[in-house]
């Protein structure tokens, strides 16, 4: 961990209660709630959540800026215009949308809160009601924020987010770790969408169910391997871990291939492995992270045919059986993570049906609950 303080609950009270002003609401910090970080919406709209503590809404948010597509992905759930912001728009795979009767999002409209660093100065001009952002993930993955900064920024409008994609980060370590839909009923708080909330609960515990059915007998589940291809004959190996970024695998029961050996996760440790290295562990399924944008043709022609070239990469099981994927996205929010697993269902099990009802998602998402 870094000498930049972490962000937590102890030192948002230590700012004695900062005023955060937006055009349609106020929020403030108070040393309300206990210590434990579990959520409350008390009567005066008091919402709390780890790292950032106990924010106080005075109206309900209307305009507001999303770390990343996992919680742009939640606003829309929550029928919310789209953010004015994501840390990089490219990641937000609005494409998903596409399985989803009338919902959609454009792109284009939303700006991108990461060129080469952050720039302060663009939370003056969105003018946000909230920051749905993990303020710990500004100060230690970007240079020039510190804590100050972070005060500054929360004049306009408070912080509201947790970095529930990963859980690879130490700075993450010191406070609590969410599930998906952990952080998805806080946001829906916010918002004051409860019911959609809770619509989508219901979808989403009868697709689990469903997906039980799906899965394999343990001893049958195939053993996958997910990668992020360098394009060069390496590949960054990504084990999977709790954050939500996997959800859709350890949803399915697949064995990790990566889990078992001398591998290092990139994330956490930096690895890096070659041909040779993955024909030794020779996983029935290769998952390949950072392709979300290309079609699966697309994917095919490019990717594959690049590994099918190789010598090694030629002989390796799942090249040979046609079991190369694209591996998700690194941001999921409720929504997409039915699409992609989905896929992925139909990707490691075959899956030739539907396994969710796109009406009913998109009924939710319109307020037709």
């Amino acid at each position: 961990m870094n000498d930049q303080r972490c962000w937590t609950r102890r030192n948002v009270l230590r700012m004695g209660g900062v005023a955060a002003v937006g055009s349609a609401m106020a929020g403030c910090l108070d040393d309300g709630g206990s210590d434990d970080g579990d959520a409350s919406n008390d009567a005066a709209g008091t919402i709390s959540m780890q790292p950032v503590g106990d924010v106080e809404f005075d109206s309900v948010p209307e305009t507001w800026v999303a770390n990343n597509g996992s919680w742009a992905d939640m606003g829309i759930a929550l029928g919310q215009q789209p953010p004015e912001a994501v840390w990089m728009p490219s990641r937000y795979h609005t494409h998903y949308y596409d399985q989803i009767p009338d919902v959609s999002v454009d792109i284009d409209e939303i700006d991108a809160l990461y060129s080469d660093g952050v720039d302060k100065e663009k939370f003056y001009e969105y003018q946000a009601d909230v920051h749905v952002i993990d303020p710990n993930f500004l100060q230690n993955r970007f240079e020039g924020w510190d804590e100050e900064d972070i005060e500054n920024v929360e004049q306009i409008a408070p912080f509201f987010g947790n970095s529930i994609f990963s859980r690879g980060y130490p700075w993450h370590e010191d406070y609590e770790y969410l599930t998906l839909y952990e952080a998805f009923e806080k946001l829906s708080q916010v918002f004051q969408e409860e019911d959609r909330y809770e619509a989508f609960k219901t979808l989403n515990d009868e697709f689990q169910s469903t997906l039980e059915d799906v899965v394999s007998a343990e001893d049958k589940r195939p053993s996958v391997a997910i990668m992020w291809p360098n394009g060069d004959g390496t590949f960054l190996p990504y084990l999977i871990d709790e954050g939500t970024s996997f959800k859709q695998w350890r949803d399915l029961g697949v064995t990790d291939a990566l889990a078992e050996t001398n591998v290092d996760d990139f994330h956490s440790g930096g690895g890096q492995i070659d041909y040779e290295t993955l024909l030794e562990i020779d996983p029935d399924v290769i998952l390949c992270r950072g392709q979300e944008a290309k079609s699966a043709q697309e994917f095919q022609d490019s990717v594959v045919a690049n590994m099918d070239a190789d010598n090694a990469g030629s002989q390796l099981t799942a090249v040979e059986n046609g079991d190369v994927y694209r591996g998700g996205p690194l941001y999921q929010g409720p929504i997409t993570n039915l699409v992609v697993t989905q896929r992925a269902a139909e990707q490691v099990y075959g899956v030739d049906e539907q396994l969710y009802d796109p009406q009913a998602v998109s009924d939710i998402v319109n307020g037709s609950l």
